[in-house]
């Protein structure tokens, strides 16, 4: 089973000060067709204004994880963390037992832009943790975030697997049982399975052999591999 999620397709909110794109339900955008991906909850794609950005607010039992594309990043939160976040770098927030945080965008200048990803957590009232990371730059499939830390990746409290894919050649993934996909561009375009594809579209797999990239241009997506549910 193959399922295309065009980028202009998604659910929009607009402010003076951000324009996020929603891939799953979220806010005031409804749609009982997009409620998520098994344990992927919320994937949206928000650019920020210069010294804009989301005031202090609260989360609880979620695992919630940023990625930068352009700009910076300014975390706070209520264990302490502070910090300022460039392009290529990763965020993981286990929310737990409860957790006040703000993110802005600290330039005077430049728009942030950046994927916020809520995943489902396999335990509730748990412990809050922050972990975050600059990973450099890799050609292929890198980890990013998984259950067990495995190849220094992030922690997270799910048996999933983020991976960060760039690449300018043909590659191809081969699946694995009782796991489903889901491919977010955030740049470029490519064909995957033969469907191309450009920044802001996904793809979501389940039951198939393989996840192919051919014709790639410029080619950045997220991929997550999720246990099928």
């Amino acid at each position: 089973m193959i399922q295309i999620r065009k980028s202009d397709e998604r659910g929009k909110a607009r402010y003076s000060w951000l324009d996020s794109k929603h891939s799953f339900s979220f806010g005031h955008y409804y749609d009982p067709q997009h409620m998520g991906i098994s344990h992927l909850r919320v994937l949206n794609d928000d650019i920020v204004s210069p010294g804009s950005g989301f005031e202090t607010h609260p989360h609880r039992d979620m695992e919630i994880i940023s990625y930068v594309l352009e700009g910076s990043l300014e975390h706070r939160d209520t264990m302490g963390y502070h910090s300022i976040l460039k392009a290529g770098d990763l965020q993981v927030m286990s929310a737990g037992s409860g957790i006040m945080h703000s993110e802005f965008n600290p330039s005077e200048d430049t728009p942030l832009q950046f994927l916020q990803i809520w995943i489902r957590p396999d335990q509730t009232q748990t412990k809050p943790r922050y972990f975050e990371r600059r990973f450099a730059n890799q050609q292929g499939l890198q980890l990013l975030a998984s259950a067990d830390g495995r190849e220094d990746s992030l922690l997270v409290r799910q048996e999933i697997s983020l991976y960060r894919v760039q690449t300018e050649q043909d590659l191809t993934y081969q699946t694995q049982s009782g796991r489903e996909y889901y491919l977010h561009l955030a740049r470029g375009q490519a064909k995957i399975n033969g469907i191309t594809l450009k920044a802001g579209d996904a793809l979501h797999l389940r039951q198939e052999p393989e996840l192919s990239i051919t014709e790639a241009s410029g080619f950045e997506a997220l991929l997550f591999e999720l246990p099928e549910v």
